[in-house]
């Protein structure tokens, strides 16, 4: 169901119970009373729906309504700064540590994330050594042949090493979310792959049921030959029907860029900009080619600097990694994971050519 059809249905809703006095006009906790309204007649409830399915009361939604301020925090900067973008209407302003408004909530420490409103944290703490990028890392197992028992060493491995996620593929999301819970690790899945050529219902269907399954992050492939074709309203389409079926979870979008012209990594950019995606991604891994400099650095280009940017594909040493980070990526997808974050330790990747 879409946002729209949701929000149709919700407002007809209330309308009903406010027909039949159901809901109150006055829950006392505003600064004022609403007027007495004439016997018999009935009023208009105004609601807005979010776009993690939410409903929220005008009290919420209107930029002029009275909230109790937040506690204060030891580290006043981080809140001051984040207040200030928020009061001055700045939608871009994320407080993700790739903002350039702000300084990353990421600073905070757990009591102070609790002070903001979180009210589920999970931490994660490395056992094992490693570089700061491990936090970037998406630790990819994705070859057909996987076992569960490489799944759970894949997740044991991330759990070490805390990186972003393991990305594995659908079947094995259920087994890495049981094994993660608790942990800061995200389990990342793919959708529509490696082709992603099946259709938008299909997609958004196989996104729903990764998320059930404890899915955090979804990786979705477009419709490559749509886009080679010129139709961007399919390509878009089919974006946004997985956007509307991954709301409050992290979606990246995979071009497989070793296929496109630079025209075309462009385009497929821009539309999955417009869709609301939250990452671009290079590639499968598995279409002929990987990441390079070039395409990060002009996918960050035409993205801009608050979407992020995944460089997968051909990524299994360090100073690659590093140079796909100087180019603009924000998150890298690799089998390579340990090589990269601890080269000491590294031992023969198991995870495919990903």
């Amino acid at each position: 169901m879409r946002e729209s059809e949701l929000r149709a249905v919700v407002e007809a809703v209330v309308r009903v119970l406010s027909d039949k006095g159901l809901l109150k006009s006055d829950c006392g906790c505003g600064p004022e009373k609403p007027a007495a309204a004439k016997p018999g007649a009935s009023r208009k409830v105004e609601v807005t729906v979010g776009t993690a399915g939410k409903v929220f009361t005008p009290s919420w939604t209107s930029p002029t309504a009275k909230v109790n301020p937040p506690r204060a925090l030891p580290q006043a900067g981080i809140a001051a700064k984040v207040s200030a973008k928020a009061d001055d209407g700045d939608s871009d302003c994320t407080s993700a540590p790739g903002c350039p408004h702000c300084d990353p909530l990421s600073k905070c420490s757990e009591s102070q994330l609790r002070a903001l409103g979180a009210d589920r944290i999970a931490v994660c703490h490395p056992t094992q050594g490693c570089s700061p990028v491990a936090k970037l890392v998406d630790h990819t197992l994705l070859k057909p042949n996987a076992t569960q028992e490489e799944v759970a060493k894949l997740c044991e491995e991330a759990r070490a090493y805390c990186f972003a996620s393991v990305c594995v593929n659908p079947s094995y999301v259920a087994l890495s979310a049981k094994l993660l819970d608790g942990s800061g690790v995200k389990v990342c899945t793919v959708i529509g792959f490696p082709l992603g050529s099946t259709t938008p219902t299909v997609k958004a269907i196989e996104a729903r049921d990764a998320i059930a399954n404890g899915a955090g992050e979804i990786d979705m492939v477009i419709n490559i030959g749509a886009l080679k074709s010129g139709n961007d309203e399919v390509v878009y389409n089919d974006i946004e029907a997985v956007r509307e079926a991954t709301r409050g979870r992290v979606l990246k979008v995979i071009l497989e860029t070793s296929l496109l012209t630079k025209e075309e990594k462009v385009r497929a950019c821009l539309l999955s900009k417009k869709a609301g995606a939250d990452f671009v991604k290079t590639s499968t891994g598995f279409g002929g080619g990987g990441a390079t400099v070039e395409d990060i650095r002009l996918m960050r280009e035409t993205v801009g600097p608050l979407l992020g940017v995944k460089a997968s594909g051909g990524i299994r040493d360090k100073a690659t990694a590093d140079a796909m980070i100087a180019a603009g990526a924000t998150r890298l997808g690799t089998s390579a994971s340990i090589a990269i974050v601890s080269p000491e330790k590294a031992g023969k990747s198991e995870g495919g050519k990903y």
